[in-house]
């Protein structure tokens, strides 16, 4: 790069979303981003939450920005976590590169404000499921951190041990821990209850799913249909593969001491897995933690953001399990977003302003002033924004 060319400035923000305690760039990964020649300024304390402090940056070679407005002014690229308020994308200066989860559908006025700002933004979460992406996969990521913090979350709930133990007042019988959804974040959770010691069983519609969980040390619920769909989600079952679907899993649910939920459909309501009436059936003192609370929980009665107790069972709607682990899980998420920028730039331009490389044109939001998404851009018009 010749000297006297302006480097990429790569900014980092403190993330301003309620109870969201990650960061998008580790020193770590800062260190490698300023060894390769790019400026990364960092927002003052944006990193505190996750026990990353100022000095850890400045360390790696970041600049310490001590206000929002000096963050972004004259940056090249933005990295958030959560999606930015239209107030700091106001802030950016037409051409800036914008990279995060965007929660696109949830976030329709900030996508509108993007493209009239002519902001080039990436969302994270669209990112094709690849082999090649695998490093970037921040939605596995966080996944994978979001289910063992739901582990962790039920053993804290359940008045029982997690493991058998024998004791000199007799033997302690182990809990029993279902796990519904065999995707990262219930792998996870199967992963981690079984080290706490739990008998652990799982269920998935994906068949495929049966051999990843029994590598795990768990039992495999097994139904009698295949129900994998694009992507290595599961498609929508029928209404009479959901009436055995709900059978064999009221039985289970109803013989489980701890009850981890994540079955979701990207863009869609989450399917009912616990019928309320299955709840009133559980024992007293079982727990259930919905990781789908955000999309409208697995559970007939959870309530997003609250902890219920019906019938004996204590019913947990957990939001952004992944930032009760931030000093790891930001550390993942900063590894898969230096992965992502390698396609996006090198030391001194952006490698290609079509951005045609399949990962790139899969996860591109908006670009050139216009949102390049199409459901997004379906929702933007019946929203006429």
């Amino acid at each position: 790069m010749d000297p006297t060319e302006k480097r990429i400035v790569i900014a980092v923000v403190r993330e301003v979303a309620p109870d969201e305690q990650r960061v998008a760039l580790v020193p770590e990964a800062v260190q490698k981003l300023t060894t390769s020649g790019y400026e990364v300024r960092v927002e003052h304390d944006a990193g505190a939450q996750a026990f990353y402090a100022d000095e850890r940056y400045v360390a790696a070679g970041a600049t310490i920005a001590p206000s929002r407005a000096n963050l972004l002014a004259g940056a090249s690229i933005v990295l958030c976590v959560q999606p930015l308020p239209t107030t700091d994308i106001d802030m950016l200066t037409s051409g800036t590169i914008l990279i995060g989860f965007m929660n696109a559908a949830n976030n329709l006025a900030t996508v509108a404000r993007m493209r009239d700002r002519n902001v080039t933004t990436f969302a994270l979460e669209l990112i094709p499921r690849i082999t090649r992406a695998q490093s970037m996969d921040a939605l596995s990521s966080q996944a994978t951190a979001g289910g063992y913090a739901a582990a962790i979350l039920g053993a804290y709930h359940s008045p029982k041990f997690f493991p058998m133990l024998t004791t000199a007042a007799g033997t302690i019988r182990p809990a029993t821990v279902l796990i519904l959804g065999a995707g990262v974040a219930g792998l996870s959770a199967i992963a981690t209850a079984k080290r706490l010691g739990a008998v652990v069983e799982a269920f998935d519609v994906r068949r495929a799913a049966g051999e990843q969980v029994r590598s795990l040390g768990a039992k495999f619920l097994e139904l009698a249909i295949e129900a994998e769909g694009e992507g290595g989600y599961a498609r929508e079952l029928t209404q009479e593969e959901k009436l055995m679907e709900q059978q064999m899993v009221s039985t289970a649910v109803t013989h489980a001491d701890v009850v981890i939920t994540t079955a979701s459909i990207p863009g869609r309501k989450a399917p009912v897995l616990i019928a309320k009436e299955t709840v009133a059936m559980m024992q007293p003192g079982a727990v259930i933690i919905d990781l789908a609370a955000e999309s409208g929980g697995n559970c007939e009665l959870t309530q997003c953001g609250k902890l219920v107790k019906e019938h004996g069972v204590t019913i947990a709607g957990p939001q952004n399990l992944p930032a009760r682990v931030a000093f790891h899980a930001s550390q993942m998420y900063a590894r898969n977003v230096q992965a992502f920028l390698s396609l996006v730039v090198n030391e001194d331009a952006v490698h290609a302003p079509e951005f045609t490389d399949e990962i790139l044109a899969a996860s591109l939001l908006v670009s050139g002033g216009e949102v390049r998404h199409q459901p997004t851009v379906e929702l933007i018009k019946g929203r006429m924004l």
